[in-house]
């Protein structure tokens, strides 16, 4: 698998190119509306075409580049059963993705927001906002639910094997991935915690809200293709 882990600093966001390199058939999971020409550029550069783009969720903290990367390459874009309308096509949790040869297993992760997905490729997992590196996404607004993220994180990414490589959508400081094992031992808002302490933990955090929530939750709501005025 071709394999590149990209980053947008004004929002901290990871974007992922897989690809499959017997077809050159490629995939972009969470691409960033200002990143469209520099994602575009290593396609091109390796040889490969866009034939998927895959979304964990309605991002909050930037415009997505789904709907253009669409307009521009022809792509197919994948979002959950609550995600945006306007998608290609609508995947549940064991539902099954290719990319040229590579399988994708979709696995359903809410409690983040109500549409978070995670995808599965071979001995990763790209896990959105459900699961971060020595943290979790937020449960406090978008249909967030703290008892259901605990569920999404305990049940069916921890069930994975103790070497998967996660991926999350965001990291804040430098850190680029991890693993299940990592994870369940170390991450400080899960590990050892039953469901009512995470609980508590996360209707506790109190944080303020992202600053371009306004913009980029109605924008990703159409793919990213409708920006209102001022974003």
């Amino acid at each position: 698998m071709i394999f590149r882990q990209l980053f947008d600093a004004d929002s901290s966001t990871f974007t992922y190119l897989i690809a499959d390199p017997s077809t050159g058939k490629a995939a972009l999971i969470d691409p960033v509306l200002e990143k469209v020409e520099r994602d575009l550029q290593f396609v091109h550069e390796l040889g490969l075409s866009l034939s998927h783009v895959l979304e964990t969720h309605i991002h909050a903290d930037h415009v997505t580049a789904a709907g253009v990367l669409r307009q521009r390459t022809g792509c197919t874009v994948v979002v959950g059963e609550l995600g945006a309308e306007s998608a290609d096509r609508h995947v549940r949790h064991g539902d099954e993705l290719r990319v040229g040869q590579l399988l994708i297993h979709v696995l359903a992760t809410p409690g983040h927001t109500d549409d978070s997905l995670s995808y599965l490729v071979d001995d990763r997992v790209f896990t959105g906002d459900a699961l971060l590196v020595r943290g979790t996404g937020r449960t406090d607004f978008q249909n967030g639910d703290p008892s259901q993220l605990y569920d999404s994180i305990t049940r069916v990414l921890f069930a994975l094997p103790d070497d998967t490589r996660v991926y999350p959508a965001h990291d804040y400081q430098g850190r680029t991935m991890s693993t299940i094992g990592e994870e369940r031992q170390h991450n400080p808002r899960v590990a050892g915690k039953d469901r009512g302490a995470f609980i508590e933990l996360m209707n506790g955090l109190e944080l303020g809200l992202p600053k371009r929530i306004d913009v980029a939750v109605p924008a990703n709501r159409s793919l990213g293709m409708v920006v209102p005025s001022g974003g």
